[in-house]
């Protein structure tokens, strides 16, 4: 399955129409570091991280972790993690997981830049949102939609941007 994000706020997914968000300065064929856009291509979803503490126990296709209190996602392209999960975080090399917000409760990682090329683009994800406000460069559903979202999806399904 492949699930599309056909314009700058619809994601498709089978028969499903969802209202997104995307990066402030759209889609991008050559994502750069801080740019906000969100890059255009086609990817895999690596693994769904979420809050259990807010979100309970969940059933999913895909591979799941739990979101601790230490954890994150490198975006500093001098750093060896740089575009991975790492634990113990700080705010110079990394975007926390672990939020007042709930815009991590749930977030699934995609593949973008997998081979960490420095300054390509790091922290890809697809998360929440309220209020469908531009992103840093991931894509943004509301809740609902992205619990339907986690019923259709699978260890195989793709994200075509653009």
């Amino acid at each position: 399955m492949i699930i599309h994000v056909i314009n700058k706020e619809t994601l498709v997914a089978d028969d499903f129409y969802f209202k997104c968000a995307v990066g402030k300065k759209g889609l991008s064929s050559s994502k750069k570091e801080g740019d906000y856009t969100t890059p255009k291509g086609l990817f895999s979803l690596n693994k769904l991280y979420y809050r259990k503490d807010r979100i309970g126990k969940i059933n999913s296709n895909i591979k799941k972790r739990i979101i601790t209190k230490n954890m994150g996602w490198c975006d500093d392209p001098t750093h060896k993690k740089y575009n991975e999960e790492i634990q113990n975080c700080s705010k110079r090399h990394s975007e926390k997981f672990f939020r007042k917000d709930s815009v991590y409760d749930y977030l699934i990682t995609i593949s973008h830049n997998y081979k960490k090329v420095p300054k390509k683009g790091s922290a890809i994800f697809i998360h929440l949102t309220k209020n469908y406000k531009p992103t840093a460069g991931c894509i943004a559903l509301k809740k609902k939609d992205f619990e339907i979202l986690l019923k259709l999806i699978n260890k195989k399904t793709k994200i075509k941007i653009g």
